[in-house]
């Protein structure tokens, strides 16, 4: 009873096997024929993985590439870095302001630096002796040393000063106006008919007191004597010697003018005008200044510097 229980139980173990691992005629053939192909796959990879690996290592001796690239992988039995051949370079004369890519290159200079190269130059950058050059950006000591025997800068980039017929031949021309040529020790000028220009020439003269001998020669009447600059303040006193009384003063007719008009001239101030009116009403025409000389208004000083420009 026993064992056909268990003759039972293996038959349909059996048949639960035999159902789970069942596969249908047309299931059948579209696995082998996936099994096939992946046969096929696996044979061409064997195939051509060796010319893979020679293409692969072709390329590497092309360009450059890492040490920790695919090389170290295919050859194991190798150093692990390797030496990336160094680049070929020449020396021969060059001119940075016209020398090409493939010159520069052959010279030896990074693409990065060709590249600030043909910048600078598209900005209008003019290498105009050879220690320009030493400007580039990156450039060492050492390869600038290198080259510098090698640079020549032409013709037409060099400073247009450096023409024979840029090159000055005389003595600049002198600003007379702006820079006059002073006088020398023995010249002299005439005080009353020299313009500002010419009083200029003195030495020791600039615009300004230029100016103010002028000014104060108009309000006198003219000078009557050369120590009458010594009336402008501050005026340099060794620049005298270079002027020369010329012309005539203007003379103030003093029985004829007003209180006002006399007050004008820088020598009468309004108590001597107007001691010269009253004098005038009280006594008549003036036929000298002495006549003035018992006012105490009118000192000996006072008459003698005003005795040039009176009339009578």
């Amino acid at each position: 009873m026993a064992l056909g229980q268990n003759d039972e139980w293996e038959m349909k173990s059996e048949k639960w096997f035999r159902q789970l691992f069942y596969i249908r005629k047309s299931d059948r053939t579209t696995l082998v024929a996936l099994l096939l192909i992946a046969a096929g796959i696996l044979v061409l990879i064997r195939v051509t993985g060796g010319q893979t690996d020679e293409t692969a290592s072709g390329l590497q001796d092309t360009i450059a590439v890492s040490p920790r690239d695919s090389f170290r992988h295919h050859h194991p039995k190798h150093q692990e870095y390797f030496a990336q051949p160094q680049k070929q370079t020449e020396l021969f004369t060059f001119d940075p302001n016209t020398a090409d890519s493939i010159q520069l290159l052959r010279l030896g200079l990074r693409p990065w630096q060709i590249r600030n190269i043909y910048k600078y130059r598209a900005k209008g950058g003019i290498y105009r002796k050879p220690s320009d050059f030493a400007r580039l950006y990156g450039l060492t000591v050492g390869e600038y040393r290198r080259l510098e025997p090698y640079i020549r800068i032409g013709r037409d980039y060099q400073p247009a000063a450096s023409l024979p017929e840029a090159s000055p031949t005389t003595e600049p021309r002198r600003d007379s106006l702006k820079y006059p040529v002073k006088l020398k020790p023995t010249e002299t000028l005439g005080l009353n008919t020299s313009d500002t220009a010419q009083l200029r020439r003195v030495p020791g003269i600039g615009p300004y007191y230029a100016a103010e001998i002028v000014r104060y020669g108009k309000w006198l009447g003219g000078y009557a004597n050369v120590d009458q600059l010594d009336e402008i303040e501050g005026f340099p006193k060794e620049s005298k010697r270079y002027f020369v009384i010329d012309g005539s003063v203007r003379k103030l007719p003093i029985n004829k003018l007003t209180l006002q008009q006399l007050r004008r001239h820088p020598y009468i101030n309004y108590h001597q005008a107007k001691a010269i009116v009253d004098y005038r009403r009280l006594r008549g025409p003036i036929h000298s200044l002495s006549d003035l000389s018992l006012s105490p208004d009118f000192s000996p000083e006072t008459i003698r510097r005003l005795e040039p420009y009176i009339e009578y």
